[in-house]
């Protein structure tokens, strides 16, 4: 597989995170793509759970072929903040977002679950749940007013293709708490 394709990025950050057994997961939209519909995306989240010894390791490794500013990184880590590594092949951007310290910040770590986001040679992932993914995405669409056509659509796509495999009693449960309960109930009832 060609290093310079959104592909070939995306599997080699994932194989350097797995090499230095960082615990990470692909959200956004890659994860909205696995779960629901294809979307072109101009980046690719990742949440990262990075120590500082972690974030300074994974900024050395990054060096080699994208630009990664190990300052920012540290900061970020700090911070429980995002940082960017930037492609130098093909300009193309992996937003790197370090896990929260909240409850749900954890549970949603843990849920990830590996998908095959390769055929030839196949490769596996760690992936956002698609229950997280709605429910993230809902959290964003209300953050950002209620007007991402983007995100709303995500949520659509992955209510529509995961119908009867979701776990329907977490999404509830999780929404209630994350206060976007009447979203899910609009983006339900706007997905059949």
């Amino acid at each position: 597989m060609s290093q310079c394709t959104v592909l070939g990025v995306v599997v080699t950050v994932v194989e350097i995170l797995e090499r230095q057994s960082i615990t990470y997961h692909l959200g956004g939209s890659f994860a909205s793509t696995v779960h629901g519909l294809p979307r072109q995306t101009n980046d690719v989240d990742i949440v990262v759970d990075l120590s500082p010894g972690q974030g300074q390791r994974l900024a050395v490794a990054l060096a080699d072929g994208f630009y990664v500013d190990a300052s920012v990184v540290a900061d970020a880590v700090a911070r429980r903040a995002s940082f960017n590594a930037v492609h130098l092949a093909t300009g193309f951007k992996v937003d790197f977002f370090v896990k929260g310290a909240g409850e749900y910040d954890d549970l949603e770590l843990r849920r990830s679950i590996r998908e095959q986001i390769a055929a030839d040679p196949p490769r596996t992932a760690a992936v956002k749940s698609a229950e997280d993914t709605v429910l993230r995405k809902l959290q964003w669409f209300r953050d950002g007013g209620g007007v991402s056509d983007r995100q709303w659509g995500d949520v659509l796509g992955i209510l529509k293709a995961q119908r009867n495999r979701l776990d329907i009693a977490y999404l509830e449960g999780w929404a209630r708490r994350l206060d976007v309960l009447d979203l899910l109930a609009r983006a339900r009832a706007d997905a059949e």
